[in-house]
């Protein structure tokens, strides 16, 4: 490989054409809250749609066009909020309808729009419908709403051998539910099919009421002026009808173990093609409100092309691009991973969506700083600790490339600090039920979803009014909080705000991009021009120049005598 000579232009094979300005959601950037993690109001320790609204101008100067909540219903908590027993009603630990309208309300005067989580594959145990189904009885109604079957062998095993994305099995038999002395159920041996905890029953999606309640759901936000939906598991509501025996697992984000990546098409449980039938139908009920409303699918599927079937013109508009999230750090594989998914969602008209982090995954701060080999779900203290220096160095390095791709991106609350995974947190105050599931053996995602600092010198390091923090926050975040970054040229935040200041300036979100042929092939450096910008990652061992006749406009790290050292990426443009 060979510097090319800037003297001549560059050289460079197109890979995706421009797009002119069109909806907001075809090139924004999006900020996650996760709202139990990113700022109490009231000072009970943890966070509520009154502390994310007091927080909102964090975003506005950040540069971010929209926010999405994570789940803010009422709920249990088994599982984080992703366990809803009122779709139309905010939890009391977030606060009430009148909080999420005044946040709403406050983003709307800042420029920033607002989507929701959407969590239709299952409810809470909780949930109004699944109490009537298991006071109801066997063959009733109310159990038709979600996947009651008959057991094997009598009644004494599972109705088949699926197990759930948590661990341990997929059903439940409901005179084993703790509550049943309760509730009069003993002697009640149908089972319930949960693909995550057994407090997260699936809906049955071959109802029409499901459908009709799920419609109704949209319209009620839609009403309360929301921009869209994250909707959760999207691959995972339509079952196969006979819920046949399957032989492989899946696991959170990753996709499925092992060989079993070669199987994700035959899986009865995900990916039917009945749930596009269902993003059709709420395609429509988006139609009916004025502006550009998203749906956006969280869906673990394999390949990138099935991917992009979630997002073709009458169905979503956004689908996360996990396959980016977990692509080795090696130019090569991320080239094939970004050539790939351009080839795929242009074929359908729809953006890519790019994404690093989310509140399911190990932050790449610290991912990107662990050895080579499979992603853990979750880091204890006893397992190998990730190389801090080296994860935070290649994390900004990713987020400067990915923030230059052509399409929309999602940053995850915290990632703009640098924040690490909490690595070393007590395995007594997990809470994720993978922990118990799994029988302790896979941490979760706890690590990820620590409260964030916002001042230093402040009691829970600013996080609320009392120092309170429903999960400790590491030591290392103290010198990583909002006031301690911020005004710093060398932060992170300040590398966060300087790259999305300029992607807006420059609507890279809208432009094309073309490999520079004198890097195609090579594991060490990845380079790309988005019109007339120079884009270029170093993931070799050694430092690399830039073309001639390029000046460096911002870096995710220092130069080295003008050479881009390890682990960086350049935005860089034509000397004048």
């Amino acid at each position: 490989m060979t510097t090319p000579d800037a003297a001549q232009p560059l050289a460079t094979t197109p890979v995706h054409a421009a797009r002119p300005q069109g909806e907001w959601w075809r090139n924004a950037v999006i900020y996650q809250v996760y709202p139990r993690s990113f700022a109490d109001g009231d000072g009970d320790g943890m966070g509520d749609l009154a502390g994310i609204t007091k927080r909102l101008d964090h975003l506005a100067a950040l540069g971010v066009d929209a926010l999405w909540l994570s789940p803010f219903y009422r709920s249990p908590q088994a599982d984080g909020g992703y366990d809803v027993a009122d779709y139309r009603d905010v939890d009391p630990l977030f606060g009430t309808l009148a909080d999420f309208d005044a946040l709403r309300a406050r983003a709307t005067e800042l420029g920033l729009r607002v989507i929701v989580d959407l969590v239709p594959n299952h409810t809470s145990d909780q949930h109004a419908w699944f109490q009537e189904a298991l006071r109801a009885g066997a063959g009733s109604p109310a159990r038709d709403r979600y996947l009651f079957r008959e057991g094997r062998d009598g009644g004494e095993t599972p109705p088949n051998n699926w197990t759930s994305i948590f661990g341990g099995p997929a059903w439940t038999r409901v005179d084993q539910r703790a509550d049943a002395a309760e509730l009069g159920l003993t002697g009640d041996r149908q089972w319930y099919l949960h693909l995550f905890d057994t407090t997260q029953p699936d809906l049955d999606w071959s109802r029409e009421e499901v459908h009709a309640e799920l419609r109704d759901v949209l319209r009620f936000w839609l009403d309360r002026g929301v921009d869209g939906f994250r909707v959760d598991v999207a691959h995972g509501l339509v079952k196969k009808p006979d819920l046949p025996d399957w032989d492989w697992s899946t696991a959170m984000v990753t996709g499925s173990d092992g060989a079993a990546a070669q199987q994700t098409s035959l899986s009865p449980m995900f990916d039917q093609p009945g749930v596009h039938d269902i993003y059709r139908e709420w395609n429509a009920v988006l139609a009916e409100y004025d502006g550009d409303r998203a749906l956006v699918a969280e869906a673990w599927v394999e390949p990138l092309s099935s991917l992009a079937d979630y997002v073709r013109p009458d169905e979503m508009q956004q689908a996360f691009n996990f396959p980016y999230l977990s692509t080795d750090w090696d130019a090569a594989a991320l080239r094939e991973t970004i050539t790939e998914s351009f080839r795929v969602y242009d074929a359908v008209g729809a953006p890519c969506t790019w994404v690093l982090s989310n509140h399911d995954v190990v932050r790449h701060a610290s991912r990107l700083g662990l050895p080579a080999g499979p992603r853990p779900n979750g880091i204890r203290a006893h397992d190998p600790q990730p190389d801090a220096a080296l994860g935070l160095r290649r994390a900004r390095a990713a987020t400067l490339q990915m923030l230059a791709l052509p399409g929309s991106a999602y940053l995850y609350q915290g990632e703009e600090l640098g924040l690490p995974e909490h690595s070393e947190l007590d395995d007594s105050l997990r809470q994720d039920p993978t922990w118990f599931r799994t029988g302790y053996q896979e941490a979760g995602r706890d690590g990820c979803r620590v409260p964030l600092p916002w001042e230093a010198d402040a009691p829970g390091l600013g996080f609320g009014p009392t120092g309170a923090t429903w999960l400790p926050q590491p030591t290392s975040y103290r010198a990583l909080a909002v006031d301690a970054q911020s005004g710093d040229a060398g932060s992170t935040l300040e590398l966060y705000r300087a790259a999305l200041a300029l992607r807006a300036e420059r609507d890279l979100g809208d432009g094309a991009l073309a490999w520079v042929d004198a890097y195609v092939g090579s594991s060490d450096v990845l380079a790309f021009v988005t019109d007339d910008m120079l884009v270029l990652t170093n993931l070799g061992t050694a430092a690399v120049a830039l073309p001639d006749g390029y000046a460096a406009v911002l870096t995710s790290g220092p130069l080295d005598a003008g050479r881009v050292p390890v682990d960086t990426t350049v935005w860089a443009l034509p000397r004048a």
